[in-house]
């Protein structure tokens, strides 16, 4: 079997490759093979975290823009034969991933939140949501190599691993030959809050909060726990109480805290899918038969504004 190869824009991404890469090679006896953008340290690190080789892309021109690997990648596939290519799921891996299969005739799985080999029937086969997140969708590709986009935060980092300190190869790839599209500037996105993803702890408002100042009884649970505060789609689409970036759900940010608490969410499966990876889940909610309950780990049924105030006097004692 050719192997594995992973490509992620980011270091964090990359980590999460290697450790579903990892997975997949002790159940095929497969090597890894991981795409990076020229970083020879980095490239150790990826060695000592799973990698078998490390194929390290060229240096861009300030003026080049990431697709010019494109068909640089594709050449190397075709002279390598890669069984399973993943792909981290930004905008620019989606939009790489499509073209990359599109240029090697294969099929690919979007937004894949788990893969598996079958050793009985020796195929791959690959997990995706449908339907708003209501489903669980599986698929199968025939073709080779098999490419999924992997959304981050979807899996674990893979831990360094002693043993593989002084294995693994680096291999440097040629110059690509400019593309005709060129980047004129650079703007980076303005954040208005901190990015919660990396929280710990999650305070989560929904549409039981009744008016945009009760935001503030919300914002002094959420002090007292020392959380971060987020949302569902209609308090920052609909009130625009608060910014996009808060919002936790399918169409939004997916967290993985250690306690998400969410305050007047009814539960709805578009919501639920972002807080999949949350080790605890509680909720407050004056309807008993809230969705959210069906997913909570532990559940209060009253009204938040006679329960919030009572825990943050419980959290100050």
């Amino acid at each position: 079997m050719a192997g594995i190869w992973t490509f992620a824009e980011y270091r964090e991404h990359m980590l999460e490759l290697l450790n579903i890469g990892r997975g997949l090679a002790a159940k095929t006896g497969m090597k890894i093979t991981t795409l990076l953008c020229h970083d020879r340290e980095q490239a150790r690190d990826c060695i000592q975290r799973g990698a078998d080789e490390v194929l390290l892309l060229p240096p861009l021109a300030g003026d080049q823009p990431l697709d010019v690997y494109i068909p640089l990648i594709v050449e190397e596939a075709k002279k390598g034969y890669p069984d399973v290519i993943l792909v981290s799921a930004t905008t620019r891996g989606k939009d790489m991933a499509a073209r990359i299969a599109a240029r090697l005739n294969t099929g690919l799985c979007s937004s894949c939140t788990a893969i598996r080999y079958d050793e009985s029937s020796k195929i791959f086969e690959m997990e995706r949501l449908a339907y708003g997140g209501a489903a669980l969708q599986k698929v199968v590709c025939n073709a080779r190599p098999v490419m999924a986009t992997i959304p981050p935060k979807t899996h674990e980092p893979a831990a360094p691993l002693e043993e593989r300190r002084d294995l693994g190869t680096v291999r440097e790839l040629s110059l690509p030959p400019p593309s005709a599209l060129k980047v004129i500037q650079r703007k980076g996105k303005e954040r208005e809050v901190k990015d919660i993803t990396e929280a710990r702890l999650v305070v989560c408002v929904g549409r039981g909060l009744e008016k945009s100042e009760d935001l503030a009884l919300a914002r002094r649970l959420a002090d007292a726990l020392n959380a971060e505060i987020a949302c569902t789609r209609p308090i920052s689409e609909e009130y625009h109480w608060l910014p996009e970036e808060l919002c936790i759900g399918l169409s939004g940010i997916q967290v993985k805290p250690d306690l998400y608490l969410g305050l007047g969410v009814s539960g709805q499966v578009q919501h639920v899918t972002g807080i999949r990876g949350a080790k605890v889940i509680a909720a407050v909610n004056k309807d008993e038969n809230a969705p959210i309950f069906k997913t909570a780990d532990l559940g209060i049924v009253g009204d938040l504004y006679d329960v919030v105030p009572k825990l943050i006097e419980e959290l100050k004692k």
